[in-house]
């Protein structure tokens, strides 16, 4: 089993973060491009439009594995813990870094594919763990604990010093 990895991820502390933004996604198709949007809105208003090709292909990947591999197994096994919405998306900015993160309610942790095992150029699934991992500078998840279940998965981008 693939263990929850924290290694890299800026501390939780509120007080921490320089910025945060939280979006509530639909559980549909219309999810992913929400998640663009609020992205691209963000970002701009940080000061970070520069950065948002390789964070909105990230968090593109990180909300497109939330719904085919998060939201199925809840409707499987009953309904999610969490009365509201079904996957969430927050952006945090430290000095120096940035964290995206997608909250969903599943406990299933995230599958890693072995190079190897990738498929082939005319797949349309199957890179997305892959390409998180290729375009930001870590990642990880954790699974959440208390009543609101499920677990994180997120990927952080380093940025440039703000004085430099």
């Amino acid at each position: 089993m693939l263990e929850p990895s924290r290694q890299g991820l800026p501390p939780l502390d509120p007080a921490a973060v320089s910025d945060a933004a939280c979006c509530a996604l639909s559980a549909g198709h219309e999810a992913v491009p929400e998640a663009r949007h609020f992205t691209r809105g963000t970002l701009d208003a940080w000061g970070l439009a520069e950065r948002f090709d390789d964070v909105c292909l990230v968090v593109s990947e990180l909300v497109t594995n939330a719904l085919r591999h998060a939201l199925p197994a809840v409707r499987s096994h009953g309904p999610a813990p969490d009365p509201g919405p079904a996957i969430r998306l927050h952006l945090m900015r430290w000095t120096g870094r940035l964290v995206c993160a997608v909250r969903d309610p599943s406990r299933d942790h995230p599958v890693v594919r072995d190079a190897d095992a990738l498929p082939d150029d005319r797949a349309e699934s199957g890179r997305g763990l892959f390409l998180i991992a290729s375009f930001s500078d870590g990642w990880g998840w954790h699974p959440l604990a208390g009543t609101l279940g499920g677990k994180v998965v997120w990927a952080q981008f380093r940025l440039a010093d703000e004085g430099g």
